[in-house]
Order: structure tokens, then sequence, then C-alpha cells
């Protein structure tokens, strides 16, 4: 099947067994959001949530963070790994909010991916869940997912956002987001994707080629 004829079957079986994803970073307002996203690269958003409690209390506005010595942020982000550039990437952003928007975050993906350290990635996290503002977000887990699924060719995240924005409702671009999100952590993960349980085993490139090997080794 193409594309276009599996993805309805894809949205609606999303939705029966994903109903309630959404994003697992805690924030009360975009600001908390973005340093999150911007924690969470390579780092799980369990051991995000563990730091972020002291953090935004310590830092509670964009002038906060832009103001602290950059040691001193890096400490105490060290234990979401790579701090030295996430704090960079952080001090870096707040200072552009303060300079150019007043210490606010922007709602529009034009003037997020103008900051420093912050790509479409993270811009469309935001967007999605701080502002209401649909947004396909490609991290490796929903790019993994429509590579196998057969939803898309491309290896570059960009590249399968905008396949995925042609292919999926506007309405629908964040929730199902999150949807992929999940089900590449609980299902169709990197190593040892669980295919003989997966419910969209029907319409995935990869798995029919996984379960068709192991019938004919039968």
């Amino acid at each position: 099947m193409q594309p276009k004829e599996k993805i309805k079957p894809i949205l609606e079986l999303l939705d029966k067994h994903y109903a309630d994803a959404h994003v697992t970073l805690d924030f009360t307002n975009p600001l908390e959001l973005v340093v999150a996203t911007v924690l969470s690269a390579q780092c799980t958003d369990v051991r995000v949530n563990q730091v972020t409690p002291t953090l935004f209390k310590k830092y509670p506005n964009a002038q906060a963070y832009a103001d602290a010595p950059l040691e001193e942020l890096e400490e105490d982000i060290r234990p979401t790994g790579f701090f030295h550039n996430k704090a960079k990437s952080i001090k870096g952003f707040c200072q552009a909010l303060v300079e150019n928007y007043g210490g606010q975050v922007p709602d529009s993906l034009e003037a997020l991916v103008k900051l420093p350290g912050v790509g479409r990635k993270t811009a469309n996290v935001v967007l999605g869940n701080a502002f209401g503002i649909p947004g396909v977000v490609v991290d490796t887990h929903c790019g993994r997912v429509a590579q196998r699924l057969g939803l898309t060719k491309q290896t570059d995240p960009v590249k399968i956002e905008f396949e995925l924005m042609e292919l999926v409702p506007k309405e629908k671009w964040t929730k199902f987001s999150h949807q992929m999100i999940w089900h590449g952590r609980e299902i169709c993960t990197s190593r040892n994707p669980k295919c003989p349980k997966c419910p969209l085993l029907p319409y995935c490139d990869y798995g029919q080629t996984v379960m068709g090997a192991k019938k004919s080794k039968r």
C-alpha cells in the first residue's frame, strides 16, 4: 500500500491504542518547555523531570538564565548529559528572548528557530504543547516508526516532517507526533522491535518483511 492509502487506518489504530498520548516533559509555561526540551536531547524525559523542578525554581524567567554564570548553569543541568552544549544553548536563547521578545517565548516557528540552540523539533514541541499550534515533531522515535511503516523513505528529520505534514491532517499533527513517539518507545523500538505485538503490523513494510522472513524459516 502507498502512504496515502495506509495513513487513515494507521491514524485510527494510533487513536485506539494511544488515545491519551501526550508530552511527557513536565512544564507550566512555554519557557519551561523550551528548557526541558533542550535538556531532553539524548536524555530520558524521566531524568529531565527529576532535574527541572529545582532548576525552574532557581531560574523563574529568561532573565535569570541569561544572567546565570555558565559554569553554574552547567552544574545545575549536569545529570542530563552534554551539559556544556545544553547550558550554552539555554543561556543563549534566553539572552535572545530578553533582548528581542521581552523575555517571552514567541509563538511562531520562524521566530523560534532563530533562537540559539532551538531547531524545528524543539520549536514544534513548544508550539504544539505550550501554544496549541499544530506541529509535527520528528524525533528519533517518530522518524524510525515513519520509515518502518513506509510513510517516508527520507532520512533527514526535516524532510520526514514535511512528508508527514502532507499525509496527516493538520489538526492531528501534535497528537500524531506523541502517538508515534509512544509507539516507538513501547513497541517499535530501535533494537528488537515487538513486531508480533504491533497493532500497526498490517500496514508496516518493515514488520511484514520481518514476519515473512520468520515464516520462511519454519
